[in-house]
Parts: structure tokens; C-alpha cells; sequence
């Protein structure tokens, strides 16, 4: 039954308000304002499109990392917020009074320590930046532990396999299934992928998303980084994280109980979807958004994924199952080389080459901490920055 408590708004801070995520969280909390109210936005250098989204939702707080455009920032505003700046502006935005949740939608390294810092705080967090769990999630959940937060996830995968778990015991758990469009590629021969180009590996058949995930995606590191997250969001070993190919993208994902019972969870491809969720939970309440319609869904496939022609799945499943900062050493080569592929100076099949030789390189630390992370992600970026150079000099 829903309690007066769980009915009243959710505040909440969004940590990347002018990309994808954050452009749809805008939409949720149009969407179901008596439900969700949005007290601090946070940028990196948008000023403009910040100035824009704060003037719409009156944040009581905002913050632009980028500190050389805070003079575009408070031209554009239309009202009087507290303003933050810089690095040390996000983590103070991350943790505002009287906020209860954040929502981290960061791409990169750039969320960590916000998110560290706003479980210090006491607050919630809603997880939309993988980064933040392949890098630190043994971290990351201990000190969610300590504090008694909640941390919540926003990728629709892990939503949809909280939603199937919700009242579960891990150990009833037989296998989380993560389902995967496939990219573009899906149905590529490897021999073509010499060919493949920035161009065409941006064009996913079926999410809006930015640059560096998409590719992501068409590569299949996505799904990879999703494995090692949903390690340590659910308690689940590596060896209980398998991923299917599903092209319609409408089962989100499915959790497989020991019984043999399967439970999945159902939707149109739409971010809001899982960011209403997050906010909302444990109650669901109504919306705008499209029911499905069974009578329209000719059909639902799964597939193997290609395991030799799509390594990603099994470089990530190796970083996983070593863990300690392997997993941070091979996201931070992922985004190298596909920095490298954006920018014309590697090829696609490059990008696992190069993650690859970096991890091979790497003598991973059992349990770091925060600084040994970070030292690991620096060191894995200049080798493989060192690699795309050596490939295009």
C-alpha cells in the first residue's frame, strides 16, 4: 500500500543534466512532477543548454565544470540559483542539503567521486554511468553499505534485473541474462570489419545515445562493462552473468532462478522507462509514456553472441573474474581506442586489439582503493594512447 511518505516528491540532483540521460530525466519529472523534483543540475561545459534546463525546472542549485564559461552560464539564467563551479563544485552539488537523490549520468571517470561523495552525504544514488561500478564497484557498494543508501540503477538492463529481483535472494539466482540489440554489426562477417567507419558504427538500429556508448555498443564493450556492473550491483558471481542477443530490444533483460522459472522485464526502447523507476521506487505510478501493444510485436528473438568476432564479452568477463583495477585498466583503454576510432587514427577491430595488449600488460592490485584506481586508469590511458600512436603515427 502506498504510505504517505512514499507518496511525497523525490528531490533530486542530475550530474550530467545536458546529455542523454539527464535530457530525459527532464522529461520524467515533467512528466510526473508531484513525483520528482529537480534541485541541482550539474554540466560539464554546456552552459547554454544548463542555463536552459535550469531555467525550466528553477533548480535551487547549479553547477558548470568547465569554469571558463561560467560568464555564458549566468548571462543565460532567468532567475538566481546558487552556482558551483569546477571539480570541487560537483561534489558540493552532489551533496546539497535537502537533496535525497542523485543521479549520476557522467560519461567517464568524472562521476566517481561525486557518487562517493553524495553516499557520504547520505543520499541515494541512481547509476546511469558504468564507469562508476566497473571501476570502483567494490567500493562503491561497501560504502553504500556503511552509509545505508540505496544505490539504484538506470541502464535499463540492470532496472529491468532489479525489477526481476526485487524480493529475491541472490542465491535463488541461476543466471542474470543481459540482453543486447547487437549493434550494427550484428550481422557483420568479421572480414568486413576493416571496413567498418566512425560513421556507420554511430548509427545504432536502436538507441539514441552519445558518441563513445554507441560505439560501445556497436563493439559490444557496452555489455561487457554491463557484466562487471551487474556483478556488483546484485552479489552475483561472474560466472552467473550471461549476455543474449535480443534486436528488438524489448526485453530489457531476464533474471533465471534455480527452479528454472525465468522472469523478465518488458518495455519500449525508452529511457524514461528505468529513470522513473529509480525515482519512484518501490511504487510505480502513472505516466505518458507508451504502454506496449502485444498484438504489434510480430516477433521476439534471442541470439548467441558472437563471441570471436565480438571479444569485448570475454575481455570483460577475464576483467571481472580477476578484478582488483583490471577492470578500471581495461574501461580507460576502451575509451582511448575509441577515441582513437572517432578520430580516424585506429580501426574498429583495433579497439579490442588495443584493450586487449593494455590488460595483458597490467599486474592487477586485489582491493584497491580509490587511489589505486585512479593511478590504474592513468597508467592504462597512456598505454594506450601510446598504442593508437604506434598504429597511426
Amino acid at each position: 500500500m502506498m504510505t504517505e511518505t512514499s507518496r511525497k516528491r523525490k528531490r533530486v540532483v542530475i550530474l550530467g543534466a545536458t546529455g542523454s540521460i539527464g535530457e530525459s530525466a527532464l522529461k520524467v519529472a515533467r512528466d510526473i512532477p508531484d513525483r520528482m523534483e529537480i534541485v541541482g543540475l550539474a554540466a560539464n561545459r554546456n552552459a547554454e543548454k544548463l542555463a536552459a534546463a535550469a531555467n525550466e525546472t528553477r533548480a535551487q542549485s547549479v553547477c558548470l565544470v568547465d569554469e571558463t564559461k561560467i560568464d555564458i552560464l549566468t548571462s543565460e539564467l532567468e532567475y538566481k540559483p546558487r552556482i558551483f563551479a569546477g571539480e570541487e563544485g560537483l561534489r558540493e552539488v552532489a551533496c546539497l542539503t535537502g537533496a535525497e537523490m542523485v543521479l549520476v549520468a557522467i560519461v567517464g571517470t568524472g562521476g566517481l567521486r561525486p557518487a562517493l561523495a553524495a553516499i557520504e552525504a547520505g543520499k541515494d544514488l541512481a547509476v546511469a554511468s558504468k564507469e562508476i561500478l566497473v571501476m570502483a564497484g567494490e567500493i562503491v557498494m561497501r560504502e553504500a553499505r556503511d552509509s545505508n543508501v540505496h544505490v539504484l540503477p538506470v541502464d535499463s538492463e540492470h532496472n529491468a534485473i532489479f525489477q526481476c529481483l526485487e524480493g529475491k535472494h541472490s542465491l535463488d539466482v541461476r543466471r542474470i541474462i543481459l540482453t543486447a540489440s547487437g549493434g550494427p554489426f550484428r550481422e557483420t562477417p568479421r572480414k568486413n570489419f576493416d571496413a567498418i567507419t566512425p560513421g556507420q558504427a554511430l548509427k545504432h538500429p536502436t538507441w539514441n545515445m552519445g558518441p563513445k556508448i554507441t560505439i560501445d555498443s556497436a563493439t559490444l564493450f557496452n555489455k561487457g562493462l554491463e557484466m562487471i556492473e551487474a556483478h556488483w550491483l546484485f552479489g552475483v558471481e561472474m560466472k552467473r552473468v550471461e549476455v543474449v542477443i535480443h534486436p528488438q530490444s524489448i526485453v530489457h533483460s531476464m533474471v533465471e532462478f534455480a527452479d528454472g522459472s525465468a522472469l523478465a522485464q518488458l518495455s519500449y526502447s525508452n529511457m524514461c522507462f528505468p529513470i522513473q523507476y529509480a525515482v519512484t521506487w518501490p511504487d510505480r505510478v502513472p505516466n505518458s509514456l507508451p504502454p506496449l501493444d502485444f498484438s504489434k510485436l510480430s516477433r521476439l528473438e534471442f541470439f548467441t553472441p558472437r563471441y570471436d568476432d565480438f571479444p569485448a564479452l570475454d575481455l570483460a568477463r577475464r576483467a571481472g573474474e580477476i578484478g582488483g583495477t583490471l577492470p578500471a585498466v581495461m574501461n580507460a583503454a576502451n575509451e582511448v581506442a575509441v577515441a582513437g576510432f572517432l578520430g580516424r587514427q585506429v580501426s574498429f577491430q583495433d579497439i579490442w586489439q588495443i584493450v586487449e595488449e593494455v590488460m595483458n600488460r597490467h599486474t592487477s592490485v586485489a582491493h584497491p582503493d580509490l587511489d589505486a584506481i585512479l593511478e590504474a586508469d592513468q597508467w592504462a590511458r597512456k598505454e594506450a594512447q601510446g598504442r593508437v600512436t604506434s598504429i597511426n603515427p
